[in-house]
């Protein structure tokens, strides 16, 4: 019966990919085994699993393997009905819910790397439509969440709290390596009181990233871009 629910997870430890998928497994309580992948040296396995793409995450089930998180995370919702669902039952609220994760990757975490690896005028128009898409975010959530935000717990926690999560959850660790608030509680209230309030529940706070270990990083990647710029 263990064999007929092995489950094999090939990933990165900073990736927000991976983040995402680690995080639907924890949520769901689906016991599996973590492989570390090297990226500069990618391993056989990683090879024979995503020949395609050659990148994590990739998940393996009963020794069937699928990539790309969204298709990763739909997969898991879908074949484990144990724990919270990552998707709510009504067409409507799970098509809105599909609309802002989307969001939150294609508009936010894509510009994000803009931010990090530019500087002076750069810098200040990649913040400034970072910022102008967390006010559209923030407006827009107000119809998911039209009380304001409630008691947020493990079991109701789903598919938009999982990517946002993994692109804002490290959101401090950003604020110490530029020195500027990103999710401010005056500007973006409704997204300050959502993060807090999933950051507080042990699994999402235990699946993020190591905080000193990715300032070490981001300020590497900052500064090996900015050295490139100036060469």
């Amino acid at each position: 019966m263990a064999e007929e629910n092995k489950v094999k997870l090939l990933g990165f430890w900073n990736s927000p990919y991976v983040k995402r998928v680690e995080l639907a497994l924890k949520l769901k309580g689906i016991p599996y085994e973590y492989v570390e992948e090297d990226l500069k040296n990618k391993s056989s396995l990683l090879l024979k699993y995503n020949p395609v793409y050659k990148k994590v995450p990739v998940l393996v089930h009963n020794g069937k393997p699928l990539a790309e998180s969204h298709v990763i995370l739909e997969y898991i919702d879908e074949t484990w009905k144990n724990g919270p669902p990552l998707l709510p039952q009504d067409p409507y609220k799970r098509a809105q819910i599909r609309f802002w994760a989307s969001f939150v990757h294609q508009q936010l975490f894509e510009t994000m790397p803009l931010v990090f690896k530019s500087d002076g005028e750069a810098q200040e128009k990649a913040l400034k439509e970072v910022f102008e898409k967390l006010s559209v975010l923030e407006e827009g959530i107000k119809n998911i969440f039209p009380e304001g935000i409630q008691i947020i717990e493990h079991e109701n926690v789903g598919l938009l709290d999982i990517v946002m999560i993994s692109v804002f959850g490290p959101y401090k660790v950003y604020e110490e390596v530029l020195g500027l608030k990103f999710i401010d509680p005056e500007k973006t209230p409704l997204l300050f009181s959502w993060l807090s309030a999933l950051l507080e529940i042990p699994v999402v706070k235990d699946s993020l990233p190591p905080h000193e270990k990715l300032v070490g990083f981001l300020k590497f990647i900052r500064q090996d871009a900015l050295n490139s710029t100036s060469a």
